[in-house]
């Protein structure tokens, strides 16, 4: 009985240490690349490739420091691949983050008013303002979404509202379902990335898809 018990608690222990920031482990899922578990109807997409050819989704961690040093990375990327390939923002709060449920409910409120790109954009530019605090940053993620323009009342409401709650879990459970244990992680037209999301790496993954796609 001992013995089970031990085992139980170090296979608790494995898991708790892979939901951390990072790639965690190194398999590699590979899905059909209109899997809705990467794609819903109602995922964030923040540019749009008219041939659909290659889509790129990342399941981030608005807190996540490595999420926050891949970002200028994503954003030369998307500009320069712009109307040439689909990218695509799901959420992925890690529960060692103490504000990254918040931050991605902040920016799921904003989505609601057509904002969810200025607010993905304000709180990575942010992030070392608040990331890695112990307390709650709800009210700073409200002072960003009123430096938006955004409906105060409106947002008030959204930010908490049980569907918002639970559009940012089914992300979360989506990227569970497909092997997801750390932040960012990457999939390129249904296949995960296993290389660190260095602008180079990212380029050249992109290339060689556009390229096979041609």
């Amino acid at each position: 009985m001992l013995t089970v018990t031990l085992v139980a608690a170090a296979v608790i222990a494995v898991g708790a240490f892979l939901l951390v920031d990072g790639t965690g482990s190194e398999a590699e899922p590979v899905t059909g690349a209109a899997d809705p578990r990467l794609v819903r109807e109602d995922s964030h997409r923040l540019d749009v490739a008219a041939d659909g050819k290659v889509t790129l989704v990342e399941f981030l961690d608005f807190e996540c420091e490595s999420c926050g040093a891949a970002y200028p990375s994503v954003e030369r990327l998307r500009k320069e691949y712009a109307g040439r390939i689909t990218y695509v923002v799901r959420y992925f709060p890690l529960p060692n983050h103490t504000n990254a449920q918040n931050a991605a409910q902040a920016a799921e409120a904003a989505a609601k008013q057509d904002k969810f790109e200025a607010m993905y954009a304000k709180l990575f530019d942010t992030q070392k303002e608040w990331g890695e605090a112990r307390t709650s940053h709800a009210d700073t993620f409200a002072g960003y979404a009123e430096q938006l323009g955004l409906d105060m009342t409106r947002y008030g409401a959204d930010v908490t509202a049980p569907a918002t709650v639970e559009r940012v879990n089914r992300d979360k459970a989506d990227g569970t379902d497909l092997g997801v244990q750390g932040t960012p992680t990457f999939f390129l037209n249904g296949k995960r990335l296993q290389v660190s999301p260095t602008y180079a790496n990212l380029k050249k993954a992109v290339d060689d898809a556009l390229a096979a796609g041609a």
